[in-house]
């Protein structure tokens, strides 16, 4: 059998494996993530949950496929180990920037959930005082 062609198996064996995992392990880990993101709404959560993942399979398994040719042939067990050594190397980066770029959006909108529960009143205002109106309430006196 050709070495470019046990490369090519090697590689695809690899890579789907590690999207795989890193998917799963996002999915999993992830979802609690989302759940406070998203303030709480379980529904919610897993549907963006599982759309992410969906997202990760197609763009991750899009550059694996495309990036499988290799230019030169492989015709030792060394250019064999170097070849697949880059393939699966640019894989796993392509694999952290993926996850890098889903944590930082995902903390983006945290971040923006959490100053948005801010802003708003535990209560809703039930009236307003008029300026210089006396309440029940009185500034303390100044006693020098």
């Amino acid at each position: 059998m050709d070495l470019t062609v046990v490369a090519y198996v090697i590689y695809l064996l690899v890579s789907v494996a590690l999207t795989v995992w890193v998917a799963r392990t996002l999915s999993r880990n992830g979802r609690v993530f989302l759940a406070d993101v998203l303030r709480g709404s379980e529904k919610l959560a897993d549907a963006v949950n599982h759309l992410l993942v969906v997202g990760f399979y197609l763009v991750n398994l899009g550059f694996v496929a495309l990036y499988l040719k290799n230019a030169d042939g492989v015709t030792t067990a060394r250019e064999l180990f170097e070849a697949l050594s880059v393939k699966v190397g640019v894989v796993l980066l392509v694999l952290g920037v993926m996850h890098l770029g889903n944590v930082w959006v995902l903390s983006r909108i945290r971040r923006r959930g959490a100053l948005e529960r801010e802003q708003t009143p535990p209560v809703e205002p039930q009236g307003w005082t008029p300026p210089g109106a006396q309440g029940p309430w009185t500034a303390p006196a100044t006693g020098r």
